[in-house]
């Protein structure tokens, strides 16, 4: 696939910001290529298509396969976005200035992006009644996929009732850990379903384990101040 210097350059600085927010290190490296780091240690190099390279001595433990994957993941849908922000129309509504486009448009309800410094922002907005205005923006700087689950419950293209809740996944997997972990006499197809529904949780949130770390560190707080004073 060809692409321009001026979209690959679009795009590196995109996927730059992506990755950074998400506590890597980025550098130019050798070929015109991103080189990705976690903390001082060389992980992969991002080419322009948004694929990735890595060295398999670079990635020699569980977190650092685990933090390449995770960076694979930001360069993926970095790519994907960008893709369709080269690509769409832009949006055109009087009282609105011209740097958004039109990734999304169904039932009353568009989905747009607009470049800006700190990554794309993406934003829901409804239509008015004639389409000449918009109202009531759900804004998203650098959350492509929170603005696109946005965008399909509120156009009615999934009904709200079908998802859960990011609280109430965690609260999903964390049932799914304790059944394995508690020994009971399951079939090989009772644990198997089990399993798969923890790796498509973790797939959708691969932050999943912070979160449940984070909420057991709050959890425990009031009693570690109770027993110090």
């Amino acid at each position: 696939m060809r692409v321009s210097a001026e979209e690959k350059k679009r795009y590196f600085q995109e996927t730059a910001i992506a990755l950074r927010r998400e506590g890597f290190r980025v550098e130019p490296s050798v070929g015109g290529r991103l080189a990705v780091w976690l903390d001082e240690h060389p992980l992969c190099e991002v080419d322009q298509i948004g694929g990735i390279t890595y060295r398999s001595d670079n990635i020699p433990t569980p977190e650092y396969v685990a933090a390449k994957d995770k960076a694979y993941r930001i360069v993926c849908n970095t790519a994907e976005y960008m893709k369709q922000m080269e690509q769409a129309p832009p949006l055109k509504v009087s009282d609105l200035a011209d740097r958004y486009k039109v990734l999304a448009d169904f039932n009353g309800v568009v989905l747009a992006g607009a470049h800006s410094k700190y990554g794309v922002e993406f934003v829901t907005w409804d239509w008015d009644h004639d389409r000449k205005g918009l109202s009531h923006g759900h804004y998203f700087t650098g959350n492509y996929e929170g603005a696109k689950q946005d965008f399909a419950t509120r156009s009615g293209l999934i009904p709200e009732q079908h998802l859960f809740k990011d609280e109430q996944l965690i609260e999903i997997y964390r049932c799914c850990a304790d059944t394995l972990d508690a020994g009971f006499d399951l079939t090989y197809k009772q644990e198997k379903c089990i399993k798969s529904v923890q790796e498509q949780i973790e797939n959708g949130m691969p932050d999943i384990m912070d979160r449940i770390r984070e909420q057991d560190q709050h959890t425990m707080e009031p009693y570690s101040q109770e027993q110090t004073m």
